[in-house]
């Protein structure tokens, strides 16, 4: 199963996905800088986001989700559960994880800063980092952000606005395919000055371009004038975040040191973050393997996805006697959308009727019941649990989006967005079943022989690929009940390698996917429903959507400059996805389990929009030395 994270551009240990959660407080800014801003017709700010709300004060101190007297030492081993640009769950071959080629290492976010970051009280606000403000021309087309002097790469040399140019130049270029799409609209990057970098965007960019601009990270130009940005590499790249690469083994851990002379430890974005001295990235090629590890107290930190292993494999020694905590933790994030995508540029999945019969063999009901413990809910939207999910029939404000398509979409469009339907939790619905009979036949299918062939004669079969056998459980039931259709599938287990390459190449008839939910998306859904990424190898549209109205509402969503309009525009595209029946949708939770040995302790309160773990949590030493467990 693919966990994939539509902004991953940011640093978090939860990999490139989760965004960070630290940002930068500043000092009021003196009247003489606000007044030479104003001359020259631009406005200065110590932080940027969608709509221009920013919940923190110029002198906020931290933010109020971390312990600003937590304590730093200790370690945190973890394993990799979300990816973004090459990573891979399974291995690493190189330490460059913002191109196409080769695997990624986890967690080599950390070592990079960018411009801004953001914070996970806000679902779109970023403050300072590398820049301590920015000022931003009355068009909202240029943006001077105004470098600290003290920012300083590993090795010591100073980090300069010539660095940022270079950085976002070369993303653009030469990225990775999802980089390439962000900095479509970056007309122009230059320094002014060591301390002045100039981004310029272009008048037709989308509404949150600049944000994408400011948490990008940001390179060393002299290290990498004689290198080949492309290629693999085992040399770790030099960067400037809190942590850099320390001691690793390809394809089977990584590890990161806290940079104690890091050049920001002391600026109040870190204060009560980056507490580990020590954080490792253990590699596994076998789940129950990887289980096992933390079981021994090899990984210290887990979070759970499967319910199978949340009820019945936490039941060992450690976890009786206290040793390894197990929690269910608050989640304000909105849920991955998780599921079973059609590979739309195979011929046999052209019919929505059989992509929606293909839907209707998957019996959640029976499934949560005898597989998950009841302990998921069915996934029905694209921005599901969020005020951005389609519900009833349009608002007048949505048909006013959807009226100018009406022809190219699906009358659906127009009424109630399509719900799966319950099944009677039989494990084998017949009215379902039937159901889908009557649309296989209404899309020129025949039955011959118990097979369903296609209009051309062509048998209706595919195969389901994925790296881990982890959803295994819930695609058995699925597979049998295409059987009962006359459908035949087989599910199949390829090696990380493999997977990534025919993944990037769009080699497969249908994937198990899962990507994160957003509250305020963006240009960001081109990358995964867009047209022009449907063509782009390497790209997150593994669907293959090419639907010029979809890019019509991304267009629309992408330039919203009220959040009610970006509501609407939300609701608009969700029910026209739907409609498209692009996907065979499976569950989701709103809450997170997590287990840990009890080494550490966390704030007494969490994120708006996250669980706070593992980021503002500490190593505890009065507790590692009860749970006896060494590092």
């Amino acid at each position: 199963m693919n966990r994939i994270s539509r902004r991953f551009a940011l640093r978090s240990f939860a990999g490139l996905a989760a965004g960070t959660i630290g940002t930068l407080a500043l000092p009021p800014f003196p009247r003489d800088r606000e007044a030479l801003a104003a001359d020259a017709g631009e406005t200065e700010t110590y932080g940027l986001s969608s709509f221009g709300d920013l919940a923190m004060p110029p002198d906020f101190n931290h933010f109020g989700y971390v312990n600003p007297d937590a304590p730093k030492g200790g370690f945190l081993v973890i394993q990799i559960k979300s990816t973004g640009g090459n990573q891979n769950f399974e291995t690493f071959d190189t330490l460059n994880i913002f191109v196409l080629k080769g695997n990624g290492a986890a967690g080599m976010g950390a070592t990079f800063d960018a411009l801004m970051s953001g914070s996970a009280d806000e679902p779109d606000a970023i403050y300072g980092l590398v820049a301590k403000a920015v000022r931003v021309s009355a068009d909202k087309l240029t943006y001077r952000f105004l470098l600290r002097p003290e920012a300083r790469f590993h090795d010591g040399s100073k980090l300069t606005a010539h660095d940022v140019a270079f950085s976002l130049k070369l993303l653009k270029d030469k990225g990775h395919p999802t980089y390439q799409v962000l900095l479509e609209y970056m007309d122009d990057a230059a320094a002014e000055s060591d301390d002045v970098a100039m981004i310029r965007l272009s008048p037709n960019r989308p509404r949150d371009a600049h944000l994408w601009v400011a948490g990008l990270p940001i390179f060393s130009q002299a290290y990498w004038k004689d290198k080949d940005f492309e290629a693999g590499t085992l040399d770790p790249p030099l960067g400037s975040g809190a942590y850099k690469v320390g001691r690793f083994e390809t394809g089977r851990f990584i590890e990161f040191e806290r940079v104690k002379d890091y050049w920001a430890n002391d600026l109040p974005v870190n204060v009560g973050m980056n507490n580990f001295d020590r954080v490792r990235w253990e590699y596994f090629r076998e789940r129950q393997v990887a289980f096992e590890a933390f079981k021994a107290g090899v990984l210290t930190y887990n979070e759970e996805y499967t319910s199978r292993y949340w009820y019945q494999n936490y039941d060992f020694p450690a976890v009786r006697d206290g040793r390894v905590k197990k929690e269910d933790l608050h989640n304000g994030a909105p849920p991955a959308t998780q599921g079973w995508y059609f590979n739309l540029r195979r011929d046999i999945f052209q019919d929505p009727r059989i992509r929606e019969a293909i839907g209707l063999a998957f019996d959640f009901e029976w499934t949560n019941k005898n597989i998950m413990f009841s302990s998921y809910k069915r996934l029905s939207s694209y921005f599901q649990s969020t005020p951005l999910m389609a519900e009833g029939k349009p608002s007048a404000e949505e048909l006013g989006l959807l009226e100018p398509f009406r022809g190219k979409v699906s009358d659906e469009v127009f009424g109630e967005p399509y719900v799966p339907p319950v099944s009677d939790g039989s494990g084998s619905d017949r009215n379902l079943l039937r159901r889908a009979d009557q649309l296989l036949r209404a899309a020129g299918c025949t039955r011959d022989g118990g097979v369903v062939k296609l209009p051309g004669g062509k048998p209706l079969t595919f195969e389901i690929i994925d790296s881990s056998p982890a959803l295994q459980p819930a695609t058995e039931p699925f597979q049998a009940n295409l059987a009962r259709l006359g459908i035949r599938t087989s599910l199949r287990f390829v090696d990380s390698a493999q997977y990534k390459l025919r993944t990037d190449d769009f080699d497969f008839d249908m994937v198990i996917m899962a990507l994160s939910g957003e509250l305020t998306p963006g240009d960001d859904l081109r990358i995964v429903f867009g047209s022009k990424a449907a063509s782009t190898p390497g790209s997150r549209n593994l669907g293959g959507i090419a639907d010029p109205v979809v890019d019509a509402l991304i267009d629309k969503i992408a330039r919203a400059t009220r959040r009610e309009d970006l509501i609407v525009a939300c609701r608009a595209l969700d029910r026209v996805l739907r409609a498209g029946r692009y996907w065979v949708p499976m569950y989701y939770r709103d809450d997170s389990w997590v287990a840990s040995w009890d080494l550490y302790s966390r704030p007494d309160t969490q994120p708006k929009y996250a669980t706070g773990a593992p980021d503002t949590w500490w190593f505890d030493a009065e507790k590692a030395k009860k749970t006896k467990l060494g590092g």
